[in-house]
């Protein structure tokens, strides 16, 4: 029952999460993916390995999908260093090679890092509505 209401906070939550904060929620995701499947490759649980790398691989797609270059030509680089990432997560498998995917993970957090940084800044500079909040 507490998985259920688990997933059913975490869709409410992405459903109604800004566009910034999906963002966030998505890298954090990409994090937790790759420290467990660098844990589970370490174990040789080429089950969870397969399955948090596959999941990762989507979400980096997305990402790389997601990214406007129109609106940011610089995006380009960023969008490069998604594709080299599911390149390494797909060549890290065989033979198992656990530091690539801690690697991947490191160049991951710092990106992570940044956008809830971002996020943060955000919302200390964005004036309340005070018929929202109740001031008066």
């Amino acid at each position: 029952m507490a998985y259920g209401v688990a997933v059913a906070y975490a869709s409410v939550t992405a459903e109604t999460a800004s566009p910034q904060r999906l963002l966030t929620m998505l890298y954090d995701r990409l994090i937790t993916d790759l420290s467990v499947a660098e844990a589970a490759m370490r174990t040789n649980d080429h089950e969870t390995t397969g399955k948090r790398l596959q999941h990762a691989q989507e979400i980096l797609l997305e990402l790389w999908a997601s990214l406007d270059v129109s609106v940011w030509p610089a995006g380009e680089q960023l969008r490069a260093l998604y594709l080299w990432m599911v390149n390494e997560l797909v060549s890290c498998r065989l033979p198992a090679q656990p530091e690539r995917l801690a690697a991947v993970r490191e160049l991951v957090e710092p990106l992570r890092d940044t956008w809830k940084q971002a996020l943060e800044l955000q919302a200390q500079t964005t004036p309340t509505d005070p018929t929202v909040t109740g001031a008066a």
